[in-house]
């Protein structure tokens, strides 16, 4: 239009032009002599950041990359609310009504018990043919998709369905399913705004997954589906329409932005190797969450800045939906309190701080543009290699061990304080009074024990139990499962407690593979280490549960009589774990801060 003022072109011609070499040399003196190669950043992605980045960066780079595509419309904010096992989910349904009106623009519902849900009330409360929902299931997605179209129907849906069928990677165990997800792509055709298959790479980043692992994993699980689903009356075409990733995202903020970056241009990559048209490049929908993996119950509100972080890369970086977890998700009952701070994140991000007005606000940095590149590669050489070997399902144990040699590695960097999780292994309240009950905590099959923090928090949560059951001079033992080869992390901890001089000799830590425990009573707290065989046999005895019951998951915290807890220690065989020059007692409230 005529009256459309014309931008002007942004210019610093008053400053003068500063080559590489000029910065380089500038760096090196503001150093003193020292190599500027030790400000480098390794990542576990096999390669290292630099401390500076200049122009040259996006020449090696073929020039600056075309930015991403603009959306549409500004991220949705999409809360996830439980539906629990035996209920129908009419409270949460309520709830998500409720947030509807409180600034989300959509609501995902993680629902554990299919046949129960009241669909036709969910159809009422939430019209189908404007509300953004997803829908979380473990079994029958197909039987709730079609539930779904007959309670609205003519109505195209809108939102995405994920199902999650076990302790394995959505794609990997595609033989039982194929028929069910087949279906979801058929009964979904013609929908434009939902998307009934899910990549869920987040299943990867919330077991310690580097970021290349979980683009290079999220692209096999894509691929597996890409390669199996097709048939007579489904098209490589429609399979690839009906895809959407889910993302956990973690508050490494460039990294992060980059990691989704790299994410749609390998997507681009992928279809073109199916001979898919380009045009399916633009309709990957990335739907980004807070992840668990960083989580903690310690100084539980630092987990409101980690989410921050974690929102802001997600949707610099192009996420289409955010769920921001509660802060307190981890040891709390739902609650309106915390539902309404992470709902609210997302909405001061986008209206306060207008980050949803920039296209691609990372095109052009030198910095970012090259993390993306790097990521992308590294990706794709995993992913290739994963290929080659096979793909999913074959090589998803290896896939799980890849991921557990890195988790085991960041626990040790946990352990050493080289990582660092604010309120937990650093600048901890020493003071802290928890606002849960550590036992029921512990005793709960919900909570999650496999976040980076678990080691570090169980022997805290443990350690106060103890000192509670001794001032309170209990007559009762507890064992407390505190994971496999914490006894190394809490070596490693007492020593950053210690000064040098301090430092005793200490005992060879137990052997690999096993699992560590504290043995509490009134009297006496002792570290120990059993084998798996040992800990289960052990549980049975404590609870009576029978050998011939072949499922028997045994709970973090066992407890008993002293008398009986004591015999059962010493018969089953645990081994102490011994610090010399110091009691188990002196290393948990050196711990503790005491």
């Amino acid at each position: 239009m005529s009256d459309t003022p014309t931008a002007a072109p942004v210019s610093f011609a008053e400053f003068p032009a500063v080559t590489t070499a000029e910065w380089q040399a500038r760096l090196t003196r503001e150093l003193k002599g020292q190599d500027p190669a030790t400000l480098r950043w390794p990542l576990p992605d096999g390669f290292s950041l630099e401390p500076f980045y200049h122009r040259e960066a996006l020449a090696a780079l073929g020039g600056p990359p075309a930015p991403l595509p603009h959306p549409l419309a500004p991220w949705l904010n999409v809360p996830a609310l439980t539906v629990p096992r035996g209920t129908d989910g009419r409270a949460q349904i309520d709830q998500a009504a409720n947030a509807l009106t409180n600034g989300a623009d959509g609501i995902h519902f993680i629902i554990h018990d299919v046949p129960a849900l009241a669909v036709h009330y969910l159809a009422e409360q939430l019209p189908l043919a404007s509300t953004f929902v997803g829908y979380t299931v473990l079994a029958a997605p197909d039987e709730l998709l079609s539930q779904l179209v007959e309670a609205a129907p003519g109505t195209a849906l809108r939102g995405f369905m994920r199902f999650a069928p076990g302790p394995v990677p959505e794609g990997a165990e595609l033989a039982d399913y194929r028929a069910a997800l087949r279906r979801c792509v058929r009964l979904t055709t013609g929908m434009p705004d939902f998307r009934a298959l899910a990549v869920n790479g987040a299943f990867f980043g919330n077991r310690g997954a580097t970021a290349s692992q979980q683009i290079a994993f999220s692209l096999n699980t894509a691929a597996a589906l890409l390669a199996e689903l097709p048939d007579a009356e489904t098209t490589a075409a429609e399979v690839a329409a009906a895809i959407h990733l889910h993302v956990a995202i973690m508050p490494g903020y460039f990294l992060e932005i980059a990691k989704l970056r790299a994410l749609r241009r390998l997507w681009a990559t992928l279809l073109h190797g199916f001979c898919l048209p380009a045009e399916l490049n633009a309709n990957l929908r990335i739907h980004a969450m807070t992840a668990t993996w960083t989580q903690t119950t310690l100084d539980a509100h630092t987990n409101l800045l980690r989410h921050t972080t974690e929102a802001m890369s997600a949707v610099l970086g192009g996420a289409d939906s955010l769920a921001v977890a509660p802060f307190d998700c981890l040891f709390a009952e739902a609650n309106e309190f915390s539902a309404r701070l992470a709902r609210n994140l997302s909405v001061l991000l986008r209206e306060e701080a207008g980050l949803g007005r920039v296209q691609d606000p990372a095109a052009g940095s030198y910095y970012l543009e090259t993390l993306t590149d790097q990521l992308a590669q590294e990706a794709w050489t995993l992913f290739q290699r994963t290929e080659a070997q096979g793909g999913l399902p074959a090589m998803r144990g290896q896939l799980i061990e890849d991921i557990k040699a890195v988790a085991t590695e960041t626990f040790r960097r946990i352990a050493s304080g080289q990582q660092v999780i604010v309120g937990t292994n650093r600048f901890q309240n020493k003071n802290e009074q928890f606002h849960f009950h550590p036992k029921k905590l512990l005793r709960s099959a919900d909570f999650d024990v496999t976040r980076a923090a678990y080691p570090t928090e169980v022997l805290r949560l443990a350690t106060a139990m103890h000192f509670e059951r001794r001032d309170r001079k209990s007559k009762r033992a507890a064992v407390v499962l505190l994971g496999a080869n914490t006894n190394q992390v809490i070596l490693e901890n007492f020593l950053q407690t210690l000064q040098e001089h301090e430092r005793p000799e200490l005992a060879a830590s137990h052997p690999a593979g096993t699992l560590s425990l504290l043995y509490s009573s009134a009297e006496e707290a002792t570290l120990m280490y059993a084998t798996l065989d040992q800990f289960q046999k052990f549980a049975r005895f404590i609870y009576q549960i029978p050998t011939e019951k072949q499922h028997f998951i045994p709970p973090a915290l066992l407890t008993s009589d002293l008398a009986t807890l004591h015999e059962a220690v010493r018969v089953f065989g645990f081994q102490e774990m011994k610090v010399q020059g110091y009691s188990t007692e002196e290393v948990l409230a050196r711990l503790q801060g005491r």
